[in-house]
């Protein structure tokens, strides 16, 4: 199947591992020019690179932290120096951290929703208006699947993320005239580093890695989780002229985690 997107201008944050690298290969197999992003230089190189010689696409770095009102607008105007427009935006950040309530001080919530929230604001005021003029673009928010079941221990995550919800299902009603569409993706339990991390926190409680894996997998439906490229190829259908007809809508790739009708 031709997705469509040989030569469109991506841009992927916070990709120089886990599900964020995975969106940009995703979209660098397809022949989109993807730029990517991370806070560090020395990773974001190597997954250039890398992205580069298994796709053989165009791929451009930028060291980047997400939370900078100056380093996104930094951001988007060396994709628009380099290539154009921004066409494909895929909104992510690293996740928060876990922990209850009382745990977070004022500063946390700061910083989660200065990452978390007004980074894909930032970005969608950045990008928007040349996606208008070209009457086509394509937003995507990876969230996670806290937005419709939370999480215990991830009450940061719980409360922000639904916030980029709401703010994506508006969006997509404002920017549907215009050919835009915006999406939200909620990966559930993923080989990725924040996923071992979560593991190790709550095996500070006494369990085993092993025992706290098998806990989760036996919540999965499928058993099993998630490799970061099944995660990825949702991404990419959702970037391209094939979703034409698909906008305002939160999927979650979670092998059946979620227990919820919607």
């Amino acid at each position: 199947m031709d997705l469509g997107l040989r030569d469109r201008i991506a841009l992927v944050c916070a990709s120089s591992k886990g599900l964020g690298r995975a969106a940009a290969e995703g979209l660098a197999k397809e022949g989109a020019k993807v730029a990517i992003c991370a806070r560090s230089a020395e990773l974001l190189v190597v997954a250039a690179e890398e992205i580069h010689k298994r796709t053989g696409a165009d791929v451009l770095p930028s060291v980047a932290d997400l939370g900078s009102e100056r380093d996104v607008e930094r951001l988007v105007s060396n994709v628009e120096r380099k290539w154009g427009s921004v066409e494909i935006l895929v909104n992510n950040a690293g996740g928060p951290p876990s922990g209850p309530f009382e745990n977070h001080s004022f500063e946390d919530w700061d910083r989660a929703i200065q990452l978390n929230f007004l980074s894909a604001v930032r970005l969608c005021r950045l990008v928007v208006p040349r996606m208008k003029e070209k009457r086509w673009g394509r937003i995507i928010n990876i969230t996670s699947i806290t937005v419709k079941q939370p999480v215990e221990g991830l009450i940061l995550s719980n409360a922000v993320r639904a916030a980029v919800v709401g703010f994506a299902k508006s969006l997509a009603n404002e920017l549907g005239p215009f050919g835009i569409l915006v999406n939200n993706v909620c990966p559930g339990y993923t080989r990725t580093d924040r996923v071992v991390r979560l593991a190790e926190a709550q095996a500070n409680t006494g369990r085993s890695l092993g025992e706290i894996y098998q806990t989760w997998e036996k919540q999965i439906p499928l058993g099993r989780l998630a490799e970061p490229d099944e995660f990825a190829s949702l991404v990419t259908f959702l970037a391209s002229e094939r979703a034409s007809y698909i906008t305002g809508a939160t999927i979650p790739v979670d092998g059946g985690f979620i227990k919820a009708l919607l």
